[in-house]
């Protein structure tokens, strides 16, 4: 007897910085789902955060041009409606379970997962609270440092606190290169490499187009990138290293570098490195995701230094799935093929969403209001 299907619900795009990598990751994992295990269908959120039925979403999936056809769809949709941005799943069909591939702002940051928690569906990845804590640099930093992973020091800046920190305090408190970053975005979007006060005043400027909050980071000394695949819920487990080289003359590895042009990157999979270096990042990065309680998926990527002394840089919650994206291309070479990969993910969102299940809530009637006697003074 042959196995139902599950019904999947691709969603992809959003209102991010990485609209266009969320579009090509959904491909490669759409291509990579077993169609005799699942019966798949895509729905994309717009840049404006509007999610469009599967027939729009199919037609830009398929290569039609996307403002285009946004536009067809936004003509024959009550944009007046305050369910507007999810009036589409009215007309989705059955729908099993979610595996959202929405990279950055609404897909990271908990919002699709408390609407996949208020459907009661199951899904791919992490939950509410642990994607808020993980897409947030600033409180993820705070959760490593009382975990006792390390991290590089920093400062955060804010609108009201700007003035305080001038490119002379900077200096003082970390040194005389850091690295101006939005503390919610993604992508390397908004990051820049200061070493005046000139670009400290410039870096700042453009992070606060991205974010209210800005980290102040300090500068690792001719750092390495490595990164890492972590698969699992309570009991997770991680894959060989990666190493992630760019070409002589860029700062570090940016937008360009990751997903417009790849060519001059060079990626050592795995990266061989000291045995006990190797420890140390699988160690930290196992630590960094309990203590995060991150679930199913996240790629967590290092810094290690001139010494050989690794500093977590941050985790990935719904890392890209491109032909570039380093996490299942190391999963690969610790022997779990894409198929297979995508598979344990659903499982792992089953089991996430049935241990959920078991918690139980209790619910007292009030009855009558007996108050106390008010004495004022």
């Amino acid at each position: 007897m042959t196995a139902q299907k599950l019904n999947v619900a691709l969603l992809f795009g959003g209102n991010s910085s990485e609209h266009d990598v969320s579009k090509r990751s959904a491909h490669n994992i759409f291509d990579g789902m077993n169609k005799d295990k699942y019966n798949v269908k895509v729905f994309m959120f717009t840049k404006d955060g509007i999610l469009l039925d599967n027939n729009y979403s199919q037609r830009i999936f398929d290569g039609e041009p996307e403002d285009q056809v946004v536009k067809e769809a936004y003509a024959k949709m009550d944009l007046d409606s305050p369910l507007a941005p999810l009036a589409a799943l009215q007309s989705a069909g059955p729908i099993d379970f979610f595996f959202p591939v929405i990279h950055g702002n609404l897909g990271e940051d908990g919002t699709v997962q408390g609407l996949f928690r208020l459907l009661k569906k199951p899904y791919v990845g992490s939950g509410i609270t642990a994607s808020a804590l993980s897409f947030d640099k600033d409180y993820t930093k705070r959760i490593l440092d009382l975990a006792g992973v390390r991290n590089t020091p920093y400062v955060l800046v804010t609108p009201e606190n700007r003035d305080q920190y001038t490119w002379s305090v900077i200096q003082k408190e970390l040194g005389n290169t850091v690295f101006v970053k939005p503390a919610k975005q993604g992508s390397s979007v908004g990051i820049h490499k200061v070493t005046n006060e000139a670009e400290f005043k410039e870096a700042l400027d453009d992070a606060f187009v991205y974010d209210y909050k800005v980290l102040v980071e300090q500068a690792i000394n001719n750092p390495r990138e490595i990164e890492i695949s972590i698969l699992g819920n309570e009991k997770p487990i991680a894959s060989k290293l990666g190493g992630v080289r760019v070409p002589k003359g860029d700062e570090f590895y940016d937008y360009e570098n990751k997903f417009v042009d790849a060519s001059g990157v060079v990626f050592d999979l795995p990266v061989i490195l000291p045995d006990k270096l190797t420890k140390e990042i699988t160690e930290m990065a196992l630590k960094a995701y309990k203590a995060l309680e991150m679930k199913g998926l996240a790629r967590i990527d290092f810094l290690v230094d001139e010494n050989d002394v690794p500093y977590l840089g941050e985790p990935n919650t719904l890392p890209g799935f491109t032909n570039i994206s380093l996490y299942p291309q190391m999963w690969s070479v610790s022997g779990i093929d894409y198929s297979t990969l995508i598979d344990k993910l659903i499982e792992l969102g089953i089991a996430e969403f049935e241990r959920r299940s078991k918690i139980k809530y209790s619910f007292k009637e009030l009855g009558e209001e007996h108050v106390g006697k008010k004495e004022y003074h």
